[in-house]
C-alpha cells in the first residue's frame, strides 16, 4: 500500500480562504474568547469610526459602515488571528487629501468619490496579492515610514484644533492650517473649547493615570488595561448628555446631528473614467501605506503567539476588505494598531472575532445612532488628537542621526515635505527617497581589501586588523550582489587600486557575499579582466557560490579569465604568494562552492 501522504481536502482553496483552515478546529472555547474580545473592540471601535470619518471629511455614519462588511471580508480572507480592520487615522487623512480635490466635503459627490477610492484601493491590493508582489512594500524603509507617520500625526492633530476651538479652518499642509487657525482664533467658542479641551485632558489622564489608579484599587492588570481603553466611550456619553441637558448646540457648539438609522444598501462605486484616473495615484499610495501599517501590526502580534501571517494573502484580505467597504457605503480601511492590540489583549483567538465585532457595529448602526444626535464634534476631534499623538515620534530623528546620516536625511525630508506640501506629496517623496536610498547604497557596495590573519586561514579587512599582505597580490572582498547600478563602481575601484601599485601581479575578487551577478556586472568583470591582462596582471576569483558559478559557466567569462577560480581565499593565497606553504593539501580548482 502506498505510504504517500494524501493532500488535505480543499488545500488549494484554503490557501486563498484561510477560514477553511481555522474554521475546522473552531470550538466553544474559541467562540467564547472571540465573542468577549468582540464586545470590547466594538466599544472601542464605535467612537473611533465616527471620529475618523469626521477626519476624512465624511458623514460620521460612513465610519460605522466601513467597520462592518470589511471586518467580515477580512475574517474570510485574512491570515492574522487578531488583526482588526477598519478606518485608521493616516488613511483617513490621505482620503481627505485625495477626495478633497474632486468635491466639497459633506457633499454626495465627496462620499461617492471616497467609496470609489476604497474600491480602487481594493483592486490594487488584490492585484498585488494575486501576483505575489507583497515584497514591494519592503522598498519603503522603516525610518521613512516612521517619519511619514510622525508628520501625518502632527497634521491630523493640528487639523482637528478647529473643532476643539469651534472656529473655521482649512488646508492640507501645516502652514495652511496654522494660518487659517490664527486668522480665526478670535472667533473661538468658549463652550466648544471647554468641551474639546476638557475631553483632551480627560483622555490623556485616562491613558496615563487611570490604569495605575485602578491597579492601586486592587483591580487585575488585564481588566484595568481594558477599562482604561474605554475612555473615549465615557467621554462620548458624558459630553453627549451635557450637550443635550445644557443645550450646547444653541450656544454655538457643533454637534453631529442626525445620523441615518439602519444599515446601508449595497451599491457599486462610480465607474467614471475621469474620477478613476484622478484617484488612481492616491489609491496606490493608500494601498501601500495601509498594507505596510497593517502587516507590521499583524506580524508583531503573530510573533507573540508563535503564529504566522502570509503577506501576499494579507494583501488579498485587505483588498477584499476595501472592496467590501466600497460596496457598503464606506471608505478605505486597513488594519489598525490600537484596536488590534485591544483585540489581542482581550483574548481573540481567530478572525471570527472580527466578524462578531461587525455584528456589534451593525447593531450600533441600527439602534444607537439616534442617541448620538447631540454628540459634540469637539469630542470626536479630541479623540482623534489623543489617538494620533501617540503616533508622533520625533526621536526617530535622533536615532537615525546617530546610526545613519543617510537615513536621517531621508526621514527629515519626508517629515518636512509632508508638513509643508501635504500628505500625498510627502508619501510619494517617502517612496522615492526609500528607493533612491536603496539604489545609492547598493550602487556603492562595500569592498574591502583583505589580508591573512596570522596563524589562521581567515582573511580580514587590512584597515581593521593586523594582517599579512603581499605586495604582488591584491585581495578584494565584495560585500554586495553585483548588478547594473554598481558594476561600474567595482570596475573603477579595481583599476584605481592597481594604478597605485606597480608591483601587483595578481588580483583576487573574493565573492563570498555575492549571491547574484547580472549581465551588466558580467560585462564589467570581463572589462576588468581585459584591462588587467593588458597590464600583465592576472585576475582570479574565490569562494564563488554554486548558483552564481552555474551561470558563469554558461558564459565565456571563465574561458577568458586570465587567472583561476579558487574554492577558498586561503587556497588563492597559497597558490599566488611566492614561497607560501599550505597548511593542508590545498590546490587551485575551477569549481565553485555549491
Amino acid at each position: 500500500m502506498s505510504r504517500q501522504t494524501k493532500k488535505r481536502p480543499l488545500g488549494a482553496i484554503s490557501r486563498y480562504l484561510p477560514v477553511l483552515e481555522w474554521g475546522q478546529a473552531y470550538d466553544r472555547q474559541a467562540l467564547t474568547s472571540d465573542a468577549v474580545a468582540a464586545v470590547i473592540v466594538t466599544i472601542m471601535l464605535i467612537p473611533q469610526s465616527l471620529a475618523y470619518a469626521l477626519l476624512a471629511g465624511l458623514p460620521p455614519q460612513m465610519g460605522l459602515y466601513a467597520s462592518i462588511l470589511p471586518l467580515v471580508a477580512y475574517a474570510l480572507f485574512g491570515t492574522s488571528r487578531v488583526l482588526a480592520v477598519g478606518p485608521v487615522a493616516v488613511v483617513s487623512l490621505m482620503t481627505a487629501a485625495a477626495v478633497g480635490n474632486l468635491a466639497l466635503p459633506g457633499s454626495a459627490e465627496y462620499a461617492a468619490a471616497a467609496m470609489t477610492l476604497a474600491f480602487l484601493s481594493g483592486l490594487v491590493l488584490l492585484a498585488l496579492g494575486l501576483f505575489r508582489l507583497g515584497f514591494l512594500a519592503n522598498f519603503l524603509s522603516h525610518p521613512v515610514i516612521a517619519g511619514f507617520i510622525t508628520a501625518s500625526g502632527v497634521l491630523i492633530a493640528t487639523s482637528q484644533l478647529k473643532h476643539v476651538l469651534g472656529v473655521p479652518a482649512s488646508g492640507h499642509t501645516l502652514i495652511e492650517i496654522l494660518r487659517t487657525l490664527w486668522e480665526n482664533l478670535g472667533r473661538t467658542n468658549p463652550y466648544t473649547l471647554i468641551v474639546g479641551g476638557g475631553t483632551v485632558a480627560f483622555l490623556f489622564w485616562v491613558r496615563k493615570g487611570l490604569k495605575p489608579l485602578l491597579l492601586k484599587g486592587g483591580m487585575q492588570p488585564r481588566s484595568a488595561d481594558l477599562l482604561s481603553r474605554a475612555g473615549p466611550v465615557a467621554a462620548i456619553v458624558v459630553t453627549t448628555l451635557a450637550s443635550f441637558v445644557f443645550g450646547l448646540a444653541d450656544r454655538g457648539v457643533a454637534i453631529v446631528g442626525d445620523i441615518p438609522r439602519g444599515l446601508p444598501g449595497l451599491t457599486l462605486p462610480a465607474f467614471d473614467p475621469g474620477t478613476w484616473r484622478q484617484l488612481a495615484g492616491a489609491a496606490v499610495l493608500i494601498s501601500i501605506i495601509g498594507f505596510v501599517e497593517s502587516i507590521s501590526v499583524a506580524q508583531t502580534l503573530a510573533s507573540r503567539r508563535r503564529q504566522r501571517v502570509v503577506p501576499d494573502q494579507e494583501l488579498i484580505g485587505l483588498g477584499a476588505s476595501n472592496i467590501a467597504s466600497a460596496i457598503s457605503g464606506g471608505y478605505p480601511v486597513t488594519g489598525g494598531f490600537a484596536r488590534s492590540v485591544v483585540n489581542f489583549d482581550a483574548g481573540a483567538e481567530t478572525p471570527a472575532a472580527g466578524a462578531f465585532t461587525a455584528i456589534g457595529i451593525a447593531l450600533a448602526a441600527m439602534l444607537l445612532t439616534p442617541l448620538l444626535h447631540f454628540l459634540p464634534k469637539a469630542t470626536l476631534a479630541a479623540t482623534i488628537i489623543v489617538a494620533v499623538l501617540s503616533l508622533v515620534d520625533f526621536s526617530v530623528l535622533r536615532r537615525t542621526w546617530q546610526f545613519s546620516r543617510a537615513d536621517f536625511a531621508a526621514v527629515s525630508a519626508t517629515i518636512v515635505l509632508t508638513l509643508v506640501l501635504g500628505v500625498e506629496f510627502g508619501v510619494s517623496a517617502g517612496v522615492a527617497i526609500s528607493t533612491l536610498l536603496y539604489l545609492y547604497r547598493s550602487s556603492r557596495p562595500h569592498v574591502a581589501e583583505v589580508g591573512l590573519l596570522p596563524g589562521t586561514q581567515h582573511f580580514r579587512n587590512i584597515a581593521r586588523h593586523d594582517v599579512i599582505t603581499d605586495p604582488t597580490l591584491v585581495n578584494l572582498r565584495i560585500d554586495e550582489n553585483l548588478y547594473f547600478a554598481n558594476a561600474r563602481f567595482l570596475e573603477d575601484l579595481v583599476l584605481e587600486r592597481i594604478a597605485e601599485d606597480s608591483a601587483v601581479r595578481n588580483v583576487v575578487l573574493m565573492c563570498s557575499a555575492v549571491n547574484d551577478i547580472d549581465t551588466s556586472a558580467l560585462e564589467s568583470l570581463e572589462a576588468i579582466n581585459h584591462r588587467l591582462k593588458e597590464l600583465g596582471i592576472r585576475l582570479h576569483c574565490s569562494e564563488i557560490k554554486g548558483p552564481v558559478m552555474d551561470r558563469l559557466e554558461k558564459t565565456g567569462f571563465l574561458r577568458e579569465l586570465t587567472g583561476e577560480v579558487f574554492l577558498s581565499q586561503y587556497q588563492a593565497w597559497v597558490a599566488l604568494v611566492p614561497g607560501e606553504k599550505p597548511a593542508d593539501n590545498v590546490t587551485a580548482i575551477r569549481q565553485g562552492a555549491r
